[in-house]
């Protein structure tokens, strides 16, 4: 099989959970791949309090709601725990909505006839489907982090919705020694950075401290202008944007023209 990245040494930040296809992709290209996951995700647990209580309230109405709405992957496979533990048979008359592809096609692996917005994978591209223009009096719910973005909520809501958010997971910066970053980072060259997420990018400026000046030459591959904006105001100067957040799509971009 032809190597074409033979030689690149690349960092996955993908959470550990989530980074396997990645990596395999990346060896078959011949690749070498350096793995520091840059989120740690955590469900919402009933000492969270609040957020477990408002969870645990949406999930138990679930059948009032004309749209339930999952922001991400993660999203969709802790949603499909937190349903399948008050719902054994799914309720009828909800439409499963991921955002992208990607988040659509895990909540049809976990049991749920999904839908997603042809043409892209974030808030913007759903926003922009005939089918979430008109929504007076329509009930949504949207599954996500913590602290996510707001623009979806607050667009639905003018658009005459009831949204009700349920924060079923948070993402947090994971911790690492300095022999970690040093040798996986540091040790060796890195040819370029997988980054899919504006909190992960901003955890590896953390993690790295004054050090991460270093790094701005380094090619960074992202999902979205948004966050090759994101990447430019934080100092990168190497950043390349990908179709999209999947794995191939992520990898593909390595690739020579």
């Amino acid at each position: 099989m032809d190597k074409p990245l033979s030689g690149q040494r690349v960092l996955v930040t993908r959470p550990a959970h989530q980074s396997a296809r990645q990596i395999d992709r990346l060896q078959q290209l011949g690749a070498e791949p350096a793995a520091l996951p840059l989120l740690d995700i955590i469900p919402t647990r009933e000492q969270d309090g609040s957020d477990y209580q408002q969870c645990k309230a949406c999930i138990l109405d679930l059948d009032l709601y004309r749209d339930v709405i999952f922001v991400s992957p993660n999203a969709a496979r802790i949603g499909a725990d937190w349903i399948d533990e008050y719902w054994p048979q799914l309720p009828l008359g909800v439409r499963w909505v991921g955002i992208g592809k990607q988040t659509a096609d895990t909540l049809n692996q976990l049991g749920f006839a999904a839908w997603h917005a042809e043409g892209g994978f974030d808030s913007e591209t759903l926003l922009a489907d005939p089918s979430m223009q008109q929504l007076s009096g329509e009930r949504v719910l949207i599954l996500r982090a913590e602290g996510g973005r707001e623009l979806l909520a607050e667009t639905l809501r003018q658009r005459g919705a009831r949204v009700d958010l349920a924060h079923i997971y948070r993402r947090a910066c994971p911790e690492y020694d300095a022999a970690v970053i040093q040798s996986t980072i540091y040790a060796q060259p890195l040819s370029a950075i997988l980054i899919t997420s504006g909190q992960a990018l901003r955890n590896l400026l953390q993690l790295c401290g004054p050090a991460a000046a270093s790094l701005t030459d380094t090619l960074i591959i992202v999902p979205s202008a948004r966050l090759a904006e994101l990447a430019r105001s934080l100092g990168f100067n190497r950043i390349r944007v990908a179709q999209g957040p999947d794995d191939q799509s992520m990898v593909d971009a390595l690739l020579p023209a």
